[in-house]
């Protein structure tokens, strides 16, 4: 779309733009007709946002799924960990969260200085060209400002591990390159405004999981992945060296070597794909000692205890256990229940407490003798549905993973959780906020009790998935949106408990076949020809607008489910909502060069005043409503990592929430 090229008809009080060179008129509303002017630039709202708070979902509460070495305990008594581009610093005895805002794409890892001072984090390759580069930013987690930027342009793909050198206090950073040839670079990343690239040579032709600097040997460093670990020694002319861990057996050969540690004596463990912990002798590259079956599956995560203890997680058998300095169990051990996932890492938190992250994108927090508890829940898939309570602060969002979740904003917690066994699509509430309706991706749609989470009944409307769905303004009707081009209207009874189908408004194969005025049978054609992407009702009950995959907004007359096929009947409706992106009133929503597919949601406050959209490049925008100008002005806001598949306002319209897409963040905002 070029919004630039959108022209203005007086006479019809039309606007016509173009999306991939497809026509699309919007009528202004009769009293805008005379005194519209398409020039005009509309300004920024006085209003902005404030990420308030990351709610704790796979990839904005803990990253689990796909990356390990990533959650810390700082001295402040923050954990610190990521959630897409945002690093989040989260006390959870304060229950307060800050965020370090300075990446631009997917956070891929994290380390931290050995003065607990400076954080180190490194990123994917993002939407823009200069700042979304592959790179590494190196922050201070109390001050929150960036210290310098690392290898902006110099690295190939994203950046998997980064560690800082411990022996000499922390002058020199390793990263590992996620790039075919997984280069491994050290850099003393304090000479100069943009740090120095002390080298750079080839780490291995399989994936490489993690990096270490060893604690106690100056220029020694250890990786490990797929097939292999390798002990490295940085020479005095910057040079590094490489000796492969040489495994006495074939037997002994795993597969993954999966993560790293070090004893206190400076010997090397490893964990590995076999469920064995391997100890490797300081200073060589020879093995000392071999612990095999420590856990079924692999073994995810090593951590040394300031004390000397051992404590190792199983991905796929989801236990702690704790050995001696001499890999001897201990007796204590914890089982993590199963439906949080397995262990991704463990690290030390205050006391005798563990900071423990899991497969499913969990926190959890507790000791081998009183058990663990979760901090953070997580969302493991794409996040699609989102709706606000009509009259609390709580809010929905559901998923790919099955999960349907309750969150109340205010505490900043979960209500409840559901596994409803099918991917989620849609949701909405009902009018009085008693009842759930989710729209899953199979066609199904699942009618629930939002307080007890009783399922009282489940529909199907076709076998594609239901893409919206949204009760009229007095609750006496529904309509669901669906991919097969239909929108299916439901007539609800006993406290939005029953539902009687009215019919479905026609798609275009649907043909009524009339005679025209020379008497012959002609047939006419209505209805979208795409799947439906959004809806709203008008304020009376009586009319429905809705937007399609090929950029059309068709209006419909609800109770006979029929198209309204001229538009301008309609130009002065009141609607209820303005979820539609195609409309009069979000005509400055479109960037120029969009291609139609660009903005994926759109919501009107409830007060009127402002419009937020999310879009394709991980992006929440914030503009005065209504947005009418082609040449509107607005307020952006980075922190999602992937495309922006939702926006919502809370009832009272004190917070935005959005959520991501294959990052599955759901990020809060205060509106101050």
């Amino acid at each position: 779309m070029y919004t630039r090229d959108a022209t203005y008809n007086e006479e019809e009080g039309s606007v016509r733009m173009f999306l991939r060179g497809r026509p699309i008129n919007l009528y202004a509303p009769t009293a805008e007709i005379a005194t519209y002017d398409i020039t005009k630039v509309a300004t920024a709202p006085s209003s902005k946002l404030k990420l308030d708070w990351v709610y704790p979902f796979l990839l904005y509460g803990y990253r689990g799924k796909d990356c390990r070495s990533n959650l810390y305990l700082l001295p402040t008594g923050e954990m610190v960990y990521f959630v897409a581009s945002v690093a989040v610093l989260y006390n959870v005895e304060e229950q307060s969260q800050r965020h370090y805002l300075g990446h631009t794409d997917d956070i891929k890892c994290l380390t931290i200085h050995p003065n607990k001072l400076l954080v180190a984090t490194g990123q994917t390759a993002g939407h823009d060209n200069h700042e979304g580069k592959p790179h590494i930013r190196v922050w201070n987690s109390v001050s929150l400002a960036t210290v310098v930027v690392l290898g902006l342009g110099e690295f190939e793909r994203s950046i998997s591990c980064l560690s800082f050198s411990k022996a000499d206090g922390g002058s020199l950073l390793c990263a590992i390159d996620e790039g075919n040839d997984h280069n491994i670079s050290v850099w003393d990343w304090q000479k100069n405004e943009k740090g120095h690239k002390i080298t750079e040579t080839k780490c291995s032709m399989d994936t490489v999981v993690a990096a270490e600097f060893h604690p106690l040997e100056r220029n020694q460093i250890v990786t490990c992945g797929k097939g292999h670990i390798s002990f490295w020694t940085l020479d005095a002319g910057g040079t590094l060296y490489k000796r492969n861990g040489i495994f006495e057996t074939t037997r002994d050969r795993p597969k993954y070597v999966t993560c790293l540690a070090f004893t206190q004596n400076g010997d090397i463990l490893s964990g590995d794909s076999n469920g064995s912990v391997v100890i490797w002798g300081r200073g060589t590259n020879n093995i000392l000692k071999v612990a095999r079956n420590v856990h079924e599956g692999s073994v995810f995560s090593i951590c040394v205890l300031k004390e000397g203890s051992i404590i190792t997680g199983g991905g796929k058998d989801g236990k702690l256990i704790q050995f001696d300095t001499s890999m001897h169990p201990t007796g204590y051990e914890a089982q993590i229940a199963e439906h949080l996932g397995g262990i991704r890492t463990v690290s030390e938190g205050r006391g005798s407490q563990l900071l423990v992250g899991s497969t499913r994108n969990c926190i959890l927090i507790g000791s081998l003798s009183m058990g663990f508890s979760p901090a953070v829940l997580g969302h493991t898939d794409e996040l699609w549905a989102l709706c606000p309570h009509p009259t609390l602060a709580q809010f929905l969002t559901a998923g790919f993973d099955r999960i349907v979740q309750l969150w109340d904003s205010l505490s900043r917690s979960v209500v409840w959780s559901k596994d409803i066994a099918e991917q989620a699509q849609s949701a909405a509430f009902s009018i009085d906020g008693r009842i759930i309706i989710v729209g899953c991706v199979s066609g199904k749609w699942i009618v629930m009790n939002s307080e007890t989470r009783e399922i009282y009944s489940t529909h199907i409307d076709g076998n594609e998935p239901i893409q919206v769905a949204k009760f009229s303004p007095d609750g006496q009707l529904l309509a669901l949106g669906s991919r097969d081009n239909y929108i299916y209207i439901y007539q609800v009874s006993d406290g939005a408990r029953n539902y009687t189908r009215l019919g479905r408004c026609t798609c275009w194969e649907d043909k009524r076949r009339r005679r025209c005025s020379t008497g012959a049978i002609i047939d006419k054609m209505s209805g979208h020809s795409s799947f439906i992407t959004h809806l709203d009702w008008s304020k009376d009950n009586e009319h429905l607008r809705s937007n399609s995959g090929d950029y059309e907004l068709l209006y419909w007359k609800v109770k006979v489910c029929r198209q309204v096929t001229h538009s301008t009947q309609l130009r002065d409706t009141v609607w209820a909502s303005n979820s539609c992106v195609l409309t009069f009133s979000s005509i400055g929503i479109w960037p120029e060069g969009a291609d139609g597919t660009d903005v994926n949601a759109c919501e009107r406050s409830n007060g009127s005043k402002l419009m937020a959209t999310g879009d394709d490049f991980g992006k929440v925008k914030l503009y005065s409503y209504p947005v009418k100008q082609p040449k509107s002005l607005c307020h952006v806001y980075g922190g999602h990592s992937s495309h922006v598949t939702n926006v919502t306002f809370l009832h009272d319209d004190s917070r935005l929430i959005s959520i991501g897409g294959k990052d599955t963040s759901v990020l809060q905002w205060e509106i101050i």
